[in-house]
Order: C-alpha cells, then structure tokens, then sequence
C-alpha cells in the first residue's frame, strides 16, 4: 500500500497546483472565512476620549518637509481652542523646545468639527528620538517620534503599506497585526480610504473623529505618508457640500509645497534611501493640468545615487484583475505609464480595490492608433504594481476575479492584511505581504526587489 499511495499523492498535489496557476501568476488557494464586515459601534474603547479637560486627541504626525528634518504634528481639542503649542526634545536631554502652530475648523452639513491643530517642527537631527506634547494649558499629552536617518543610498529603511483601512472591526485586526509585526515598519504608506466616513447619511463626520481617535495608537507615533482616495472626495452638493476634499484638507495636512506642488493632493519627499512621489486619482492629471506639469518637472529630479528607490503612492491601481473598479485607473494610465518606465519607477503602491495582487514588472506602451499593440509586456525597466486595498473597511472584501488569471498579474487572494517594505541598501528590499488570519510572523506573499536603476535584474515569481 505505501508503495501504490505515494504516486497517489503527488499527482493530487500537481493537479492541485495545476489549478492554482493560470495564464498569469498564481491565484492564492487560501479561503477566507466570507462574514460581515461592519464598523465598530461608536462605544468601542478603541475609540474613547482620553481623559482630561480639552485633553488633544486624534493626535498624528507626518514628514513636514521634503528631506525628513521636520515633523507636523496635528491633533483636535473639542472644549475650546487651547495652545497651538508644541513641546519637544530629545529623548535623553532636558532641554525642551517648542513650535507654534495653527488652528482651523469647519462645519460640514449639521456637524461642526472641533479645533485642529497643525504644527510644524523644523531643524530636527537626523536619526534620533524626539518626545513631543501637547495640550499646554488644560490637560497635556505626551508621545514621541523617530526622525528618520539622513537621506542617502544605503540607508536601511523599513516602510509599512496600508489601504483603504475603515474602523471595522477588521480594521483593528489590520492595524494591530502591522503593530505585532517583527518586520518593524517605521512609517506607514497610506494609499487612501481613511474613514469612510461618506458611507453614513449626510456623511457623518463623527466618524472622522472616530477614525482619528482609532488610528491615534500609531498615528501619534511613526508618520503615516498620506494619499487621498475617493472617499476623501466628500462631495455632495445634495446636502449643500460642494467642496471637494473638505474635511480631509482640514484634518490632514502634508509637505506638499516643499516638493514645488500646487496642492496637497500630489507632491513628493524623500526618506532614507527612497524617493516617494505621491499622485491623485482623483484630482485632474491630464496634459497641462497642475498634477501633470509637476509631476514632468519632478520625476527628473530624483536623483538615484542619493535615492536609489524610487516608490510611488496613488489610490486607484493602473493594473487589477479583479472585477471591482476595473479599468478605473486607465486614463491615468495611458497619462503617465511611459514617464514610470523611462525613469524606472521600482514599485507602485496603490488601494481602492479591498484585496490583494501583485503584477509582474510590465508596459503597456507600445499602442498607437495604427499598430493595435495594446497587451502588457514583460519589461524590466517598468515596476511592479502592488494593490494593497485590504485595510479590512466596512465595505468588505473584492472577492470577484477575472478568468483566467491575467499573465502581468503574479499573486492575487482576496484576504484583509497589509505590507512592509524592507529597504537593505540600494540593490535590494524585501517586501512581505501579511494576512490578518496568519501569525505576526507569517508571510502569505513574497519578493526579493532588485532595484531598477542600480541592479536591474529579472526578479519575476510567476511560475
């Protein structure tokens, strides 16, 4: 019986392989548990007040300039304006310093925000640990943040990459399977989708407070780069609300103008060793628009013996082959694609779609109107396109996939979970992929980066 059985078996294991692997990469056999996905209620302690008269809340930070030497901190009071001041010094010194920052608010329909808070602290020290508080006058608060090392082309670095997040309650798996990870990321990619917010009647931005009182727990400690996805958009003139962006433009501010950017929908920055360039789905970017003139100026600026990764942001994915939002991100696509492959982009993060795939490195640049060449390609100088859509929101999981499984697409599973990208040195990063079902430890997607512009290698995973 041993002897028959063996054979057996591998033959189901290579059938079961075979119906793994499609046309393209490999289609994950992992099942997820189909269930409800739905926001934690309003009374959750992941989203209580902290204690204290005007006590800060929804505190958060990002980069403040384009170099990594300046720090926003942002943060609400509800009972009366309070200090726009903010403390900070250096983990093991006495000397406390202290910025001054700004204050708005907004009302939208029948909500009427509370005080925000935005402050800019400059001419920090590379690499070293800051505490900072807030809160001078009433109640204070006190947290702390890393700056990053100088910018440079060895520099290890190691980046969190989460989307379209939501406050469900997979969301908080999410959010504290990325705070577990023994891979420590040091500052989050954020893809778009913060709140979701738009999905409540009138748009209920109760439900931005809450995010920022649920996302604080990270938020307040390592930056989170931002980039508005469309339930940021926040239109709707059906109720009187006809600015675009309102409460995100309020409640998030980013470096924009440091990177030569007209708005804080798209711009760049540089940390450690890589170059990030930020874009808008959802702002205008065709020829002449401002998105598109900055970005023609920008991507010849980044300059590869100082940053040799060059990484780029945006919401909607130019490559998915999932049937959710298909085709959304190819206008912008056929905009901006040939600019990614002749400065080598080496990796493109993107949201949007609620699940997980990763291309191979692809074009779809050849097409004219006469030659009819519109399939994508194998192209070493293109990146690879990561959709990482799966944050856990309150809309649920894409679970719909075209068929056959495309060739340019090399994993795809629809599973809640996020990323981190390990910088090394200038020729490689690793780049792990995490389930929210798996252990902290535990990978359900890998790959060995090989950096477009200083070591061009195939590193392709399709079977």
């Amino acid at each position: 019986m041993g002897v028959l059985w063996w054979p057996v078996f591998v033959v189901g294991v290579l059938v079961l392989e075979s119906a793994l692997i499609a046309d393209g990469g490999l289609t994950s056999s992992f099942v997820r548990k189909v269930e409800k996905t739905i926001d934690m209620p309003l009374d959750s302690d992941v989203f209580t007040t902290p204690p204290g008269y005007n006590a800060p809340q929804q505190v958060h930070i990002t980069q403040g300039d384009h170099v990594g030497k300046a720090m926003i901190v942002s943060w609400v009071t509800m009972d009366e304006p309070g200090s726009n001041t903010v403390y900070y010094w250096r983990q093991n010194s006495k000397r406390k310093m202290k910025a001054e920052g700004m204050l708005t608010k907004y009302s939208f329909f029948n909500y009427t925000s509370g005080f925000i808070h935005h402050c800019n602290i400059t001419h920090l020290k590379h690499d070293t640990k800051y505490n900072y508080m807030v809160g001078t006058g009433h109640t204070t608060r006190t947290f702390w943040f890393t700056t990053p090392p100088e910018v440079g082309p060895d520099v290890p670095y190691t980046f969190g990459l989460i989307g379209d997040l939501g406050q469900s309650y997979d969301s908080n798996i999410t959010l504290s399977h990325y705070e577990m990870n023994p891979v420590k990321g040091q500052t989050v990619l954020f893809v778009g989708d913060i709140s979701y917010a738009d999905n409540y009647p009138n748009h209920d931005n109760r439900r931005w407070d809450s995010w920022g009182r649920f996302a604080e727990r990270s938020t307040a400690y390592q930056p989170w780069i931002w980039t508005v996805g469309n339930h940021e958009i926040d239109f709707a003139p059906e109720i009187g609300e006809d600015e675009p962006f309102k409460p995100y433009s309020h409640r998030y501010h980013v470096p924009y103008k440091s990177s030569g950017s007209t708005a804080p929908f798209w711009y760049s920055i540089k940390r450690a060793s890589a170059h990030i360039i930020v874009l808008a789905s959802y702002s205008a970017y065709g020829k002449y628009t401002p998105q598109y003139k900055w970005l023609e100026q920008e991507l010849p600026k980044v300059n590869r013996t100082e940053t040799p990764w060059l990484i780029v942001l945006m919401h909607s994915p130019w490559y998915n082959s999932y049937n959710y939002h298909y085709m959304e991100g190819e206008t912008m696509r056929v905009m901006y694609e040939p600019w990614f492959v002749k400065y080598k982009v080496d990796v493109v993060f993107a949201g949007h779609v609620h699940a997980y795939e990763r291309s191979e490195r692809v074009s779809n640049i050849a097409y004219n109107i006469v030659n009819g060449i519109c399939k994508p390609v194998t192209d070493q100088s293109a990146p690879v396109y990561i959709t990482i859509g799966d944050g856990g929101n309150l809309e649920g999981l894409a679970t719909n996939m075209t068929e056959p499984q495309p060739e340019y697409s090399a994993f795809r599973e629809a599973s809640f979970g996020h990323a981190t990208f390990d910088i090394k040195n200038r020729t490689h990063a690793f780049y792990g992929w995490h389930r929210n079902q798996d252990g902290s430890a535990v990978t359900g997607d890998t790959m060995w980066f090989y950096n477009r512009y200083w070591h061009p290698e195939d590193e392709s995973t399709s079977v």
